[in-house]
């Protein structure tokens, strides 16, 4: 089924995993699949892993998802420093699965990169997305940016980005992890004025660790709001504390934006399926309650 339909009876609740790195077994990936199954959302994503090594466990992934359990995949593809030919076969093995559905990225560049090479056939998401159109009649996804992208020239700039993606075929939008709502609801309003009209899901990510979430915020760009920088600073060296503190503050947000009717919450699970569980579990009152509603 197409992502953009689930939309139609929103909020959609989404879960993202991740490959493991390339030569490494996929036992421990299919045991979080197994795990995450029993919350039934209404897709999981599979990111493309660094630079896109993992580009084949992604599709292998995808297809256990959407063939062995029956929920639907979101595929990550990413473009940077790949060929039309490189795109092109990834197309034709997510079509053999029968998965409809990709997130179109550019990527992030590799560590020794500081520029993307001249001779590349992709620049940004939107020709990636471009390129999809010409192969194959695949859902799309893209991803966006409440805090701005980080190396966008500003705010405008990268909503005028946004836009093209929208205007070259991606259906939904995923929005980076972002740690304070208002940010979102800012966010969402910019896009309604400039008649970005596709779903949004929010983007959350429990935190768990404090030098993995000020490490991810300074490659994203996304900022630690005073309220949750004191849960970090005082539970740092408690890791029961502060796991229980960073599910609580992420459940805080997700029941706050789905009061103020969000599209979707896409959860960044960080292959972690009691954390994802435990959330879900203290949410699952509301879902009964929306989904009824619908």
């Amino acid at each position: 089924m197409r992502i953009k339909d689930y939309y139609k009876n929103k909020p959609v609740f989404s879960l993202e995993i991740f490959p493991p790195k390339p030569g490494s077994p996929l036992d421990g990936v299919f045991a979080t699949i197994d795990a995450l199954s029993v919350l039934r959302p209404d897709f999981i994503s599979v990111t493309y892993g660094a630079a896109g090594g993992s580009r084949f466990y992604t599709v292998e992934i995808a297809d256990t998802i959407k063939n062995k359990y029956g929920i639907e995949a979101l595929a990550h593809l990413t473009c940077i420093n790949s060929t039309k030919e490189e795109v092109a076969e990834i197309l034709g093995r997510l079509q053999k699965a029968k998965i409809e559905n990709i997130l179109a990225l550019r990527g992030d560049r590799p560590a020794d990169q500081s520029t993307i090479p001249p001779t590349t056939d992709f620049q940004y998401a939107s020709d990636l997305i471009k390129f999809i159109k010409t192969k194959a009649d695949f859902c799309i996804g893209a991803a966006c940016y409440p805090e701005v992208h980080i190396e966008a020239e500003d705010a405008m700039a990268d909503l005028h980005n946004l836009k093209r993606k929208v205007e070259t075929g991606a259906d939904f939008l995923i929005t980076q992890l972002f740690l304070d709502n208002s940010i979102f609801y800012a966010f969402r309003e910019k896009l309604d004025k400039l008649a970005i009209g596709v779903p949004v899901a929010a983007g959350i990510m429990p935190v768990l660790n404090k030098k993995q979430i000020e490490r991810i915020t300074s490659l994203c760009g996304a900022s630690i709001p005073p309220k949750f920088r004191r849960i970090l600073d005082r539970y740092e060296n408690s890791p029961e504390a502060l796991k229980e503190a960073g599910i609580a503050y992420a459940t805080e947000q997700i029941i706050d934006l789905l009061s103020s009717g969000v599209d979707g919450i896409h959860l960044y699970t960080m292959n972690r399926p009691e954390v994802a569980k435990t959330i879900f579990g203290q949410i699952s009152g509301i879902r009964k309650h929306l989904k009824a509603e619908t």
